[in-house]
C-alpha cells in the first residue's frame, strides 16, 4: 500500500488542528450520524481549555487508496521540542499560514528544521475569507522566507493552496471550491513516498505513548528493514550501549486510534510494546547486527526555575504527593518524553533546577503536575547566562507585535525600557507590525503590562535567537506588595479599610499565613499589614456608621502571570486546589537580613 508521510507546521492560531479536523471528516473517518466536536486532536484537558496544540499526536487517514500519516505539531515555541523530534517521521511537511498575518517568528523557527531535513513543503494559505486578507502579498513573503533559511532550487518551487479551514475548502486559487480534495491531490502529488535504503532493520524512538494495559509505547517511523510480532531486537542506547530485548506487539496508527498488525514495513509510522528502560532517540535495530540512527538533536533550554517542595504553614492540606522523592520522581519522569527539558539536583535534597524553553513550557509542566495531586514551591524564572568569547552572554529573542495604531508608541516605549532594539516598523492593514531583539529577560512580565497598555488589542510572539553579550540590568516590578502579618482569616472590615493601600488577590474570609503575599501596593516597596482584625462589637449603634463595606473583588492571576509577576525574593506555592504567591522567608526578619546579605553581595 502507498503511504504518505506529512507534518502540518505553523505558528500558533493558523489553523493546523482545524485542517486536521476537516481532513478527518473528508476520509470519512466518523460514520455519518457520530457527534465529534471541533479540535478532535486537541484531547488533553489542558489544551481544551488554552485552545492551543501541546503535544504532537498522530492520525492517520485512507485517501483514494493510499494511506497519509498526517501529524499535528504545537505551534508555540516553548514546545519546540516536540516539533523538532516528530518532524524526523515526515517525508513532506504543510506551512499552514494565516492570509493576513503573514509568517511569524514560530514559522520561521520550524520551517527551518523542516528544510535542514530535506522535506518537501506545502504551503496553504488560511483564512482567506477575512476581512482585509492579503494573500498575494503572504505568498511573496513566504517566498521570501524560504530564499532566507537557503531553501533548495527544489525547495523554493513549492505549490500553494488557499482556502479557509473553517469553511472547508482549499484550492490552488484564490477561487472558493467544494471541499479540500484539491490539497488531498496535492499532498498525493507532491510528498514523496518515503525513500527506504537497504539494509536492516532501523527504528528511531521519536515518540512515547502509555497505556495503562501495555505500559510505555515507543513510537517511531521504521526507516529501512521490516518489524515483526515477538522478533528479538537489540535497543540502541543514545550513549551507545546496547540491550537485547524483543517485541511483544505491534500496532500501526488507523483513523484516531491503532490497529494491532503483525509485520510493519519501512517507511510507516508504527508503535512497540514490550521494550523496557527505552528513551526518546534510542534505535531499535537488528538483533545480530545493530546499527544506530543519529541522535535527535533539540536546542538547547534558555530559562530555569527552582521547584521545591511546599514548606509553607498550609503544607499537606490539598495533594496526595508531598515529599521531596514525589517531585524528584515525577521531575525524572517527565524529561523521558519532553526532550526540551533538564533536570539538576541542587545543594538542598528539597530542591531542583529545571530547565525549560520558556514560561509557558514550564507552566504548562507545573499545571499538569498540580492536576495530578503535587504539592510544590516554584521560583522566579531566571535566564540561563553563558560565556561567549570571555564576555559574559545571555539569550536574546525576536519580538512581533501587532497593534492598532493608536498603540504603537506605548509598545514602543515598553520594549525599550527592557532594553529592546526596534528592527522594522510597518502598517499591514490598520495594524502597525513591529519587530524587536530583545533579552529573554524583558520578556518576562512583558505579557501582562503589554495587554494593559494596549487595551488587550496587542498580538505578541516570539522566539529564541542567539546568545549575545549581557545588556545590563532591566526594571522589574514598579510596585511593592502586601503581606499579610500573621495568619488567620480575612475579614471584610479589615479588608476595606486597607483599600486604599492598593488591590487584594485575597477576598474576605480567605485562610492566609504570616508572609504570604495579599495584595498590590500602590507605591514602591512591601508593606506588612494585618487582614484579619475584626470589628470590636459594642452595644451603642449610630445610624449610617455600619452601612455595608463595599471591596472592590479580588484579582484572579494564571500560574503564567504569577511566574511573571514575582520577584528574586518571591515564590508561588502550587497546590491541587490554590495558587499563592508568597515571601521566600515568611518571617520578616528573616526577609530583612536576607536583603542585607543580597545588597553585601551586590557590593562585593
Amino acid at each position: 500500500m502507498n503511504i504518505r508521510n506529512i507534518a502540518i507546521i505553523a505558528h500558533v492560531d493558523h489553523g493546523k488542528t482545524t485542517l486536521v479536523d476537516k481532513i478527518l471528516h473528508h476520509t470519512n473517518v466518523f460514520r455519518a450520524n457520530q457527534e465529534t466536536g471541533e479540535l478532535i486532536m486537541d484531547n488533553n484537558d489542558l489544551e481544551k481549555e488554552r485552545g492551543i496544540t501541546i503535544l504532537s499526536k498522530n492520525v492517520s487517514v485512507e485517501y483514494k487508496g493510499v494511506k497519509i500519516n498526517v501529524i499535528d505539531t504545537p505551534g508555540h515555541a516553548d514546545f519546540g521540542g516536540e516539533v523538532e523530534r516528530v518532524l524526523k517521521m515526515a517525508d513532506g511537511v504543510i506551512l499552514l499560514v494565516d492570509a493576513f498575518e503573514g509568517p511569524m517568528p514560530q514559522t520561521r523557527f520550524v520551517l527551518q528544521k523542516a528544510l535542514q531535513l530535506k522535506l518537501k513543503p506545502i504551503v496553504v494559505i488560511n483564512k482567506v475569507d477575512k476581512a482585509n486578507c492579503r494573500p498575494d502579498e503572504v505568498h511573496d513573503a513566504v517566498f521570501e522566507l524560504f530564499f532566507n533559511l537557503d531553501a533548495t532550487e527544489e525547495q523554493l518551487n513549492f505549490p500553494t493552496y488557499y482556502g479557509s479551514g473553517k469553511n472547508g475548502w482549499f484550492n490552488d486559487s484564490v477561487t472558493q471550491c467544494e471541499d479540500i480534495t484539491p490539497l488531498l491531490d496535492g499532498i498525493l502529488k507532491h510528498v514523496p513516498e518515503p525513500q527506504i535504503p537497504e539494509g536492516n532493520l532501523q527504528l528511531q524512538i521519536t515518540s512515547l505513548d502509555y497505556s495503562t494495559f501495555l505500559g510505555r509505547i515507543a513510537v517511531g517511523r521504521v526507516a529501512r528493514g521490516s518489524i515483526k510480532e515477538n522478533q528479538p531486537i537489540s535497543l540502541v542506547q543514545t550513549d551507545g550501549s546496547i540491550k537485547k530485548s524483543r517485541v511483544r506487539e505491534l500496532y500501526v496508527f488507523e483513523a484516531l486510534g491503532k490497529k494491532k498488525v503483525t509485520e510493519v514495513e519501512a517507511g510507516d509510522i508504527c508503535a512497540v510494546v514490550g521494550l523496557e528502560d527505552f528513551n526518546i532517540g534510542d534505535t531499535i535495530a537488528d538483533f545480530d547486527a545493530p546499527e544506530a540512527l543519529p541522535v535527535i538533536s533539540v536546542d538547547e533550554p534558555t530559562m530555569n526555575m527552582l521547584f521545591s517542595i511546599n514548606n509553607s504553614p498550609f503544607f499537606g492540606k490539598d495533594g496526595k504527593f508531598v515529599t521531596s522523592r514525589h517531585l524528584r520522581d515525577r521531575l525524572i519522569k517527565e524529561t523521558e518524553k519532553n526532550l526540551a527539558l533538564r533536570v539538576v539536583d541542587t545543594d538542598s535534597a528539597d530542591s531542583f533546577l529545571v530547565y525549560g524553553r520558556g514560561i509557558l513550557h514550564l507552566g504548562v509542566l507545573i499545571e499538569t503536575m498540580r492536576r495530578e495531586g503535587f504539592e510544590l514551591t516554584v521560583g522566579q524564572p531566571q535566564v540561563i547566562l553563558k560565556t561567549v568569547d570571555g564576555k559574559k552572554s545571555e539569550p536574546y529573542e525576536t519580538l512581533v507585535v501587532d497593534v492598532p495604531q493608536e498603540f504603537a508608541s506605548k509598545v514602543i516605549d515598553l520594549v525599550t525600557r527592557r532594553k529592546g532594539e526596534m528592527l522594522i516598523m510597518e502598517t499591514k492593514g490598520d495594524m502597525q507590525h513591529l519587530e524587536f531583539e530583545i533579552p529573554s529577560r524583558g520578556l518576562i512580565g512583558l505579557r501582562t503590562q503589554m495587554l494593559t497598555n494596549t487595551a488587550g488589542e496587542a498580538v505578541m510572539a516570539h522566539r529564541f535567537n542567539d546568545y549575545k553579550p549581557w545588556k545590563g540590568p532591566i526594571p522589574g516590578r514598579n510596585n511593592g506588595v502586601l503581606i499579610a502579618k500573621e495568619a488567620g482569616t480575612t475579614t471584610g472590615y479589615s479588608l476595606d479599610k486597607l483599600q486604599d493601600r492598593g488591590f487584594f488577590f485575597v477576598d474576605p474570609g480567605e485562610d492566609v499565613y504570616k508572609g504570604m503575599i495579599i495584595g498590590e501596593n500602590n507605591k514602591p516597596g512591601d508593606l506588612v499589614v494585618n487582614p484579619n482584625e475584626g470589628k470590636k462589637l459594642t452595644n451603642m449603634r449610630a445610624s449610617g456608621s455600619d452601612a455595608a463595606t463595599s471591596i472592590a473583588p479580588k484579582t484572579l492571576m494564571t500560574l503564567e502571570e504569577c511566574m511573571e509577576y514575582i520577584q528574586q525574593d518571591e515564590c508561588i506555592e502550587v497546590t491541587p486546589n490554590h495558587i499563592r504567591m508568597r515571601k521566600t522567608y515568611l518571617d520578616e526578619e528573616d526577609r530583612k537580613r536576607f536583603a542585607k546579605s543580597m545588597k553585601a553581595d551586590g557590593v562585593a
